[in-house]
């Protein structure tokens, strides 16, 4: 198992019983490499090394499965973003300790980001309204940042809105490029993106 891989998996260490993680780090591998409609329960199973039959022990469909990776990866993302809205520091600190943190979260568990972000409309009807007010949160955590910035002079950001989206977009979509064997690391990523979003929102001091 590749580092990488374990990283992935130590991202589910809070599902239990074991049975039950290895299913959902096998569905999380799956459906980043072919996408949940094109991912089968017996694919599922065979990656955890079960039957098809013991999936439905600990997951009663492979939506109930794809739920739960989802809600997990938007609190753990969410937890991110409020911890550092919430943290000391000016709008600026703050906003790129955001950022960073984000961007190494997409990196670092980049096919477990992928799931989270770009399967949404797999979801039933409940669960995807339950993971849309997660992602609003997330967003009224990084609209509150550069609200803060805006008041205390630090940001010139005329739509809050519309520059909130363009900072998580610029975030997320770290998940669909990053490769484990390129030339940066998730900390270096985070710490570019913090710059470039920095330099996006400052205020012109000429």
């Amino acid at each position: 198992m590749s580092t990488a891989e374990r990283a992935e998996g130590a991202a589910w260490d809070e599902v239990t019983p074991d049975a039950a993680r290895r299913l959902l780090v096998a569905a999380v591998e799956a459906f980043a490499e072919r996408g949940y409609h094109a991912t089968t329960t017996r694919d599922i199973a065979g990656r955890a090394g079960m039957s098809p039959a013991a999936l439905y022990i600990h997951y009663k469909t492979k939506e109930e499965l794809l739920h739960r990776i989802s809600a997990i990866g938007h609190g753990k993302a969410l937890r991110i973003l409020e911890s550092a809205a919430d943290g000391p520091g000016t709008a600026s600190e703050r906003l790129a300790e955001a950022v960073r943190t984000f961007v190494v979260w997409h990196a670092g568990r980049h096919m477990t980001a992928r799931v989270v972000q770009y399967e949404l409309d797999a979801l039933g009807a409940e669960h995807r309204a339950e993971i849309i007010q997660l992602r609003r949160k997330c967003d009224a955590a990084v609209r509150r940042i550069l609200g803060d910035g805006v008041q205390s002079g630090e940001f010139d950001v005329p739509d809050v809105s519309g520059t909130t989206l363009a900072v998580l977009s610029l975030c997320i979509d770290v998940a669909r490029w990053f490769n484990v064997a390129g030339r940066r690391t998730p900390d270096e990523v985070g710490e570019l993106y913090a710059d470039l979003v920095l330099r996006m929102v400052a205020r012109n001091q000429q």
